[in-house]
């Protein structure tokens, strides 16, 4: 989208009300009046057949009255009256628009091609279009107020964004009674043009925006917007709320906006890679942007508490550590002044007590000496109202500490109705307030992943070694036969051609040939029935392991073969594959891909078995992949210990495991046709990994 066109959208100097109202209630007054009331310095022209004067200003009866060149252009008409208006207005130079009405893509086939004539008539002439299906927009540093909210917000530094109008005007009425300010606030509604990935980009170079926040249901071109939020992120945070994570909730996104949720697994996967902090309810999204609008990051995960009660103390304690954050240990410096400043009978261990008749002036000096211990990156204060409380003194002298120090201050409230004021005096300072300690502790930890984020370097992707030529020979025979499954020795090949290994492997088409193909690979063996139709063996128990001998053999594959041919008998059955038995001291892993709908291929790896089928204990990561990436994918779950060796055994080859996920990211960004693919059990040990059996799906 063309930046000339978001600034005309976001800072117009001349406004056209399309569907202006003289009547209070309906939604072509309520963008007046709150065009007005926003203190708007421009030109704003309302737009209604009946011309007259709307709220003192004199009303154009077609849009053809008005001046060419219009800014921004509100829509606020039935829906079929839309895109007539829309065309004249387009063909006379409007920059941008806003369509409030409703009734398209959420409404059926009708709506939904109505949409994608707007859409298409938008970005013929370079229109920013916002919506339809909106609540509009808000810039508070500007006096633009293009929505038909009940009320105007807070001036601040948090732009926000959302797909739910409705949930718009649930925020801004809470963000007033909370004084939390806003500097943008976008309704997106149903994206025919404008969405997250173009307002993130403009968002991100604005000086009037410290912290990006917004609610998703779906995102449109989910790679461009990884790519979009990963630049971000690095100049400020964004925190985000994905509904639609549940099928229940993606259902419902799918009514709500004729939006597709998405796979929450490519969604988790997106944001950690693009480093979007990810909020996990309605509640924490305020809480998070609060925080870091208003505090430095932390250096590092240590925490002190400060308390005057010794039980919330506690608390604090154990909830720090279910997060990623330490309980500090406090320098002997700073223990020896906590010392000389507190009651004998003061704990100057972390937590620190400093006794519930602590005034303002024991707070003070208290948080004085534990911010300048080197050894803390933030501190949570506590704050129980005892009778002694010096609230609005106390609340002061925080303040005024925390704005020296550059090292994040969670103040904690206890109780409701007495620290009414002190809260109130902490937040007009500009310092975050909570009523108990575990949500300010997950601001921090929120913090401090993110701040850890930052400092990674950038990843760099470098394609592995592959023979290109011979991939595409398997791939388009496959296609030419009209296959849309590579499986055993096609899959192989495919392998191979990215340098994977795979363990000696013949089709034995009768018992004898299985014994021979068993003699030649010498010691024991594994037998496979093989059949298209069978997805997974051993579902199906059509697999026998750790098979010697001729007699052991050739009873086997009678017994795979028949128990198949009964129990599936739709499944034709060739005969059963022979493979050498994993190497000694092997580990199964499962290193998987799909192509999410919104954001491409998606990577998934973990350990064999109950690992990945019961426990979940599966990492995710989106395409394209780094060398680093893959080892965070491998280290990343909670049986990573296994791999790196127990009880003597030597680690894997991590190095080899890395070569696996590395060479499969590649195939997925060389083969868009490749839907899916399954690399499962790879078999690895410390000397490298073998892939023992793959099938991949191919979309024709």
């Amino acid at each position: 989208m063309d930046q000339r066109a978001l600034q005309a959208f976001f800072a117009p100097k001349t406004v056209a009300v399309i569907g202006a109202s003289a009547t209070p209630g309906k939604v072509g007054n309520a963008v007046v009046v709150n065009m007005l009331a926003a203190g708007f310095k421009g030109r704003l022209y309302p737009v209604n057949p009946k011309g007259g004067s709307i709220e003192g200003l004199p009303v154009a009866r077609t849009p053809d009255d008005l001046p060419g060149g219009i800014d921004l252009a509100v829509f606020a008409v039935p829906r079929d009256a839309v895109l007539p208006a829309f065309e004249s207005m387009a063909a006379r130079g409007l920059k941008s628009a806003i369509v409030i009405s409703a009734g398209f893509r959420e409404a059926g086939r009708e709506g939904y091609q109505l949409e994608r004539d707007l859409a298409a008539l938008a970005r013929k002439h370079g229109i920013a279009l916002l919506g339809p299906n909106c609540l509009g927009m808000i810039n508070t540093a500007h006096g633009v107020n293009a929505s038909f909210s009940a009320s105007q917000p807070v001036p601040g530094s948090v732009a926000f964004c959302s797909q739910s109008g409705a949930l718009c005007q649930a925020i801004l009425d809470w963000s007033r009674g909370e004084h939390f300010g806003f500097s943008k606030f976008v309704s997106l509604g149903n994206k025919a043009v404008l969405n997250e990935t173009e307002l993130l980009s403009y968002l991100g170079n604005d000086p009037a925006s410290k912290v990006i926040m917004g609610y998703m249901e779906n995102v449109d071109g989910g790679e461009e917007f990884v790519r979009a939020a990963r630049e971000v992120s690095r100049k400020k945070p964004v925190i985000m709320l994905k509904a639609g994570s549940t099928n229940a909730g993606a259902k419902a996104a799918s009514s709500h906006t004729g939006s597709i949720a998405g796979s929450d697994d490519a969604y988790a996967a997106a944001f950690r890679q693009c480093g979007i902090v990810r909020a996990p309810d309605l509640e924490s999204l305020f809480f998070l942007a609060e925080a870091f609008a208003s505090l430095p990051l932390p250096r590092g995960p240590n925490v002190a508490v400060l308390s005057n009660a010794g039980g919330p103390g506690i608390l604090a304690a154990d909830a720090c550590e279910k997060t990623r954050l330490h309980m500090a240990r406090l320098s002997p410096e700073t223990i020896q002044r906590l010392q000389a400043g507190l009651p004998p009978y003061a704990s100057v261990y972390n937590p620190v007590d400093i006794i519930g008749d602590a005034g303002a002036e024991r707070y003070k000096k208290s948080l004085e000496a534990v911010l300048d211990d080197p050894l803390v990156h933030a501190v949570l204060l506590l704050i129980a109202p005892t009778a002694m409380v010096e609230i609005e003194a106390t609340a002061t002298a925080i303040a005024q500490v925390a704005r020296r120090s550059d090292k994040p201050v969670m103040t904690c409230l206890l109780g409701r109705a007495h620290g009414s004021i002190g809260r109130e005096l902490l937040r007009q300072a500009g310092m975050p307030c909570y009523a108990f300690p575990e949500p300010a502790l997950r601001s921090i930890e929120a913090m401090y992943a993110y701040a850890q984020w930052r400092q990674k370097p950038v990843p760099v992707f470098e394609p592995p070694q592959r023979d290109l030529d011979a991939a595409r020979r398997v791939v388009a025979e496959a296609v030419a036969q009209g296959r849309q499954e590579l499986s055993d020795f096609q899959a192989r090949e495919l392998l191979a051609a990215y340098n994977l290994s795979t363990p000696p492997t013949v089709l034995a088409r009768s018992s004898a040939e299985a014994v021979d193909a068993a003699k030649a690979m010498g010691g024991r063996v594994v037998l496979k029935v093989d059949s298209p139709q069978l997805a997974h063996r051993t579902d199906v128990d059509g697999v026998a392991l750790g098979l010697s001998g001729d007699v052991a053999v050739r009873q086997a594959f009678k017994d795979l073969t028949d128990h198949v041919r009964r129990i599936r008998p739709e499944a034709p059955v060739s005969g059963c594959l022979v493979q050498a038995m994993a190497p000694a001291g092997s580990l199964e892993v499962i290193v998987s891909m799909r192509r999410d709908d919104q954001f491409g291929p998606l990577l998934m790896f973990g350990l064999g078995g109950i690992h990945w089928e019961i426990l979940k204990d599966i990492s995710h990561h989106l395409t394209p992949l780094s060398r680093g990436e893959a080892f965070g994918m491998i280290r990343s779950i909670r049986s990573y210990l296994l791999l790196k060796g127990v009880d003597g055994e030597p680690a894997v080859n991590f190095r080899a495991l890395e070569d696996v996920l590395l060479a499969l990211a590649a195939l997925a960004h060389d083969f868009p046709q490749v839907y899916e693919a399954e690399l499962n059990p790879v078999l690895v040990n410390n000397d490298g990994a073998l892939v023992a059996e793959a099938r991949l799906t191919l979309r024709t």
